[in-house]
């Protein structure tokens, strides 16, 4: 259990004074240093096949972490469109206030390479796929939430599990049911974890880097965010996967493996924030308040 801080008694013999802090003593590691101090075996590499990189005309960069385990045919289609190069000269066209930001083609005319089609199983679910770690407090949307060995927030009604809706995981974009989308629309949210969504979206990965680059755009004049006719949509590019680059040249990232004791102490800290900034340790956290901590690898 972290040690409190505590507070030096007043010097004898002296006037009363406010109790000051005893420098002998250690506060509690915060959450972010747990994860720093986490030793290299704690750590995971991400695949360079699941690392999608999408650069935009105004230089920055957004890179995603695909979720093959949970969504594979969409995964497996977003793999063909970025080496088919099919996202060059798209755009980022929607954002929404606290709500996502979506890119993609914004005429609906480009052509789908061969393999990429709106059709196929859902894949809002999996069966199994149950966290190896869960949350203390229940979820608001279902029996079981927590976080499966390969670094995924999950909720669950204990057969089957599903990625949840928190800020910069990344879905596809449909039309109304039996619409699943072709993968070739996609979004990222940039705002309140709208969980409603859960299981009736895909959810095909994460940003890991650079969602700042979509959170700060233009907020569109149109319905739902959409850019109005004087608004110019952000061009993409490229988008192009890891393993397609030079080895030189790709970035690699890990995460931290919620199998880990380190893991486990980090998920305690961040439902039990304490002193000397938070007065009143909560006991429980929602799980999309417990970002699992990502690094690029050195």
């Amino acid at each position: 259990m972290p040690i409190l801080l505590s507070l030096a008694l007043a010097l004898a013999g002296q006037p009363a004074a406010a109790p000051q802090t005893n420098p002998a003593a250690k506060a509690p590691l915060s959450p972010t240093e747990i994860a720093n101090q986490a030793p290299a075996a704690s750590w995971r590499a991400i695949p360079d096949e699941d690392i999608l990189i999408f650069t935009l005309a105004n230089g920055r960069k957004v890179i995603l972490q695909l979720a093959p385990a949970f969504a594979p045919q969409h995964v497996a289609r977003m793999r063909i469109l970025a080496n088919s190069h099919w996202w060059d000269d798209t755009s980022v066209y929607r954002i929404q206030d606290n709500y996502v930001a979506q890119w993609g083609d914004v005429t609906e005319k480009k052509p789908l390479p061969a393999g990429v089609a709106d059709s196929g199983p859902a894949e809002y679910t999996r069966a199994g796929g149950l966290p190896v770690i869960r949350m203390t407090r229940p979820d608001s949307f279902a029996a079981i939430a927590g976080f499966t060995a390969d670094g995924w927030p999950v909720a669950s009604d204990g057969k089957n599990s599903w990625l949840t809706h928190c800020y910069a995981m990344v879905g596809v974009g449909r039309d109304l049911a039996p619409s699943i989308g072709s993968s070739a629309e996609l979004y990222a949210v940039i705002g309140h974890a709208p969980r409603a969504l859960d299981r009736n979206i895909a959810l095909v990965g994460r940003v890991i880097e650079g969602i700042d680059a979509l959170s700060s755009l233009e907020r569109g004049t149109g319905k739902l965010g959409f850019y109005g006719d004087r608004q110019k949509p952000t061009p993409i590019v490229s988008a192009r996967l890891a393993s397609a680059l030079p080895p030189g040249e790709r970035p690699r990232f890990e995460y931290l493996s919620p199998a880990s004791r380190d893991f486990a102490r980090y998920l305690h800290a961040r439902e039990n924030r304490e002193p000397p900034f938070f007065t009143v340790p909560a006991g429980g956290a929602d799980i999309c308040n417990v970002p699992v901590p990502l690094r690029r690898k050195s």
